[in-house]
């Protein structure tokens, strides 16, 4: 259970302070509007992803009697995995500095999160074939992926929105990078244990 905890957790801070199109609105409704507004679109991926992670796990649930296809899959999300650990080691922090347009509300948020591509790949990759992984065991180990990924998402967005509302210049700043290259590197290990599993698939 311990690799299903650590792996929502790091997966979910990794994304949370990540820069994108959600983070860029936490940010703006802070400047603009107060630490509240930026804690309050911090929270839309639990609106948006709920028919996201709905559809494809539904999708995906009549393939993964098929340990090859699975084997597969994890190989795919061990890829993607390490693609999310290469840009958290070489973001810039003033990347994380985007523009988002006034007025924006958290129902546009999430909006905005529902149209953006990163959480379906996400999911597809890495996310559903970690709760099929951990149903297999037992509801608690889907769980125990699900409910850190989450706490880590929303979280670091939060916690963000704090740091941002006090000071303006932790964006730029040394603590950012370090952030990122540590959740980078978290990354890379955890890159590596859906290779392996994928490989198990795949001779089983």
């Amino acid at each position: 259970m311990t690799v299903f905890l650590l792996a929502g957790l790091s997966l979910g801070l990794s994304a949370g302070f990540s820069p994108g199109p959600l983070l860029a609105m936490v940010i703006s409704h802070t400047l603009r509007y107060g630490r509240g507004a930026g804690i309050k679109v911090a929270f839309a991926p639990l609106l948006s992803d709920v028919p996201i992670v709905t559809v494809i796990t539904l999708l995906l649930s009549s393939i993964y009697a098929y340990t090859s296809l699975l084997g597969f899959i994890s190989l795919a999300g061990a890829l993607f995995v390490m693609y999310l650990a290469y840009e958290s080691a070489i973001v810039q922090p003033e990347s994380a500095k985007l523009v988002a347009e006034p007025g924006h509300s958290l129902f546009q948020a999430t909006i905005v999160n529902i149209l953006n591509p990163h959480p379906y790949l996400f999911w597809i990759a890495v996310g559903s074939p970690m709760i099929f992984s951990g149903y297999q065991q037992g509801i608690e180990y889907a769980a125990a992926f699900i409910i850190p990924f989450y706490t880590g998402l929303i979280g670091a967005k939060v916690m963000l929105a704090i740091l941002v509302n006090r000071s303006r210049n932790f964006l730029t700043g040394r603590v950012y990078d370090y952030i990122m290259k540590f959740l980078g590197l978290l990354l890379l290990l955890f890159a590596l244990y859906l290779f392996q599993e994928g490989v198990r698939l795949l001779v089983r």
